[in-house]
């Protein structure tokens, strides 16, 4: 590929990448977008959909042997299982480094369209408690943008990825533009009227998730079937994925030129122009040494895999890293705190059941520490997610018994249940970091990616309060509480690592300014989960996609206007 040939280069495909892609050549630009792993095509490559257990090698459990060989970390994932084990990357051969006392699980999916074929699709808006939460208690640095900056670009993006919800009016959790919501069950609904009327301003509501509840025949994609198997891929495109929406979009253009089983290593930088030339790739499929030249470079490889090709983009002009002036590249790395905070049955609700495999739980929005700080050694918020089931035939596997009589007794429906998630605030700090382990390197010879994490008092303190609120919820609710725990679970399991290239007003304290654009390269863009300032306690992914198009429309405007 010669210099100069696009206008545009994207670096990954997942969730952002498919976004920049889509904004980018819909804006009549000719981008080439660059995905590590294999292509994976919509319907045709989800070989394992519409598979039985019976039909699984392993009836669907894996071989536990392999797993632990290969994927001692990526197992750690709710959704791994012997149907979805090729949307996640082998451990052995894309390796990280660890200080001494950090216990993170990196959870990572190399393949066209990256994570967003495995997400868990649960789409919340941020509100200004979490873009002024930095000012509020000093912890970090302050967002250059409020809401109300960010509020058309997530309108834009829900009514095209389709977002189904219920409208609460909540200022915490801001309303968005929202399909017809998915119903709560006979048990949600009770918890919600119960724990409203003990504690009034505490919102129990459906998911908002970006499955659809009306098809969208405009883009070949269906409504939800309520199968959730959704992360085996979905030949329906009821989820949102970049292969089922953004994907679709950028190839209609006709501008687009993809690029797969291409591991990108470097960002080239022309100190005179203070402007990024290109990129440079391994074909990890022949082993050969490729680049492309752009006026603009769009980074979106996922947080920590966006922050790796910085630092290693390191050159006489910026030795310490690619628009890294600053020095605080690679630091104030965040992931949410999370714990299975209460586990309850529910009696008195036998009569009731429920058909289908709703895609999607409740969530229980943030309540702690809004207007006037109530949080118990901590200054932010946590919010539940999870919801009520009725155990399948399955839970036979930890019960005692033997015989017709038992076989039976598992054809019906199991007891109900209602399981609350907590997820909290995280929040930036210098020591959790990410660095360059140049001792290390992988199979190309790039040094590996380290990292150096832990939680501190305060996520401690938001998930022992969280434990606590859940007990008395279920048990006001009617519920016996059967388990639950008060500390967070392993860093990284949440899926939602952020930070790293922050956002920031002050080119001295941050990489990025208001437009993701890199003080240091204004030709630089990153807008993936590395940009983030603070976490929130909510599901980051819409964010980050709101924030992409927005850049996009910032640097398409400065490009025509010659600024770029």
């Amino acid at each position: 590929m010669g210099d100069k040939e696009f206008d545009a280069i994207v670096v990954g495909s997942g969730i952002t990448g498919g976004w920049a892609a889509k904004e980018l050549t819909e804006a009549g630009l000719k981008v080439l977008l660059i995905e590590r792993g294999r292509e994976i095509r919509h319907r045709e490559d989800y070989k394992t959909e519409m598979k039985a257990p019976w039909e699984m090698p392993l009836r669907g459990l894996g071989d536990m042997r392999r797993y632990r060989a290969d994927y001692p970390t990526q197992m750690q994932a709710r959704l791994f299982n012997e149907y979805t084990q090729h949307h996640f990357v082998n451990d052995r051969e894309h390796p990280y480094t660890t200080d001494e006392g950090t216990e993170f699980a990196w959870l990572r999916g190399y393949q066209l369209g990256g994570r967003s074929l495995t997400w868990g699709r649960q789409a919340y808006r941020w509100s200004d408690y979490d873009f002024d939460a930095n000012r509020r208690d000093g912890h970090g640095t302050d967002w250059p943008i409020r809401y109300r900056d960010l509020a058309p670009w997530y309108d834009k993006v829900e009514e095209f990825i389709g977002v189904s919800g219920a409208a609460e009016g909540l200022p915490q959790l801001p309303d968005g533009r929202f399909q017809p919501a998915m119903q709560l069950n006979a048990v949600e609904r009770a918890l919600r009227e119960r724990i409203r009327a003990r504690w009034p301003e505490r919102c129990l509501t459906i998911g908002r998730t970006a499955n659809l509840t009306q098809s969208k025949d405009d883009e070949g994609r269906a409504a939800c079937q309520n199968r959730s198997i959704c992360a085996r891929g979905c030949s329906y495109g009821a989820y949102f994925s970049t292969q089922s929406s953004t994907l679709p979009a950028a190839r209609k253009t006709g501008r687009l030129t993809l690029v797969t089983d291409a591991q990108v290593d470097a960002v080239d930088y022309d100190p005179a122009t203070k402007r990024a030339t290109g990129v440079r790739w391994i074909d990890t499929a022949t082993g050969t040494r490729r680049r492309a030249s752009a006026r603009l470079v769009f980074l979106n490889a996922g947080a920590f895999n966006s922050v790796h090709l910085l630092l290693n983009s390191a050159s006489d002009a910026m030795p310490h890293g690619l628009a890294n002036s600053s020095g605080v590249l690679g630091t104030h790395i965040m992931d949410h705190p999370n714990a299975l905070a209460a586990v309850a049955m529910m009696p008195g609700f036998e009569q009731h059941t429920t058909f289908g495999n709703r895609p999607t739980g409740i969530v229980i929005a943030r309540y702690r520490n809004l207007d006037d700080p109530d949080g118990t050694g901590h200054t932010r918020g946590y919010s539940f997610q999870g919801g009520a089931l009725q155990a399948a035939w399955t839970r036979g596997r930890g019960m005692g018994g033997i015989g017709a009589g038992f076989k039976q007794s598992l054809r019906q429906v199991g007891p109900w249940e209602c399981v609350l998630i907590a997820y909290a605030d995280c929040l930036p700090r210098a020591s959790n970091r990410l660095y360059l382990d140049k001792t290390r390197t992988d199979k190309y010879g790039t040094p590996q990616l380290g990292i150096e994490f832990a939680f501190g008092k305060e996520e401690h303190a938001a998930i022992a309060q969280a434990h606590v609120d859940a007990k008395e919820m279920l048990t006001a609710s009617g519920g016996i509480v059967v388990a639950g725990f008060a500390q967070p679970g392993r860093a990284g399991t949440a899926i939602h690592e952020m930070g790293g290239a922050r956002m920031g007003d002050d080119p001295a304290t941050s990489v990025l300014n208001r437009w993701s654009q890199a003080h240091d390269v204004p030709n630089l863009f990153v807008t993936d989960g590395a940009q983030m300032s603070s976490s929130a306690c909510q599901n980051p992914s819409l964010t980050y996609m709101a924030l992409t198009a927005r850049a996009c429309d910032h640097a398409v405007a400065q490009l025509k206007a010659g600024m770029l």
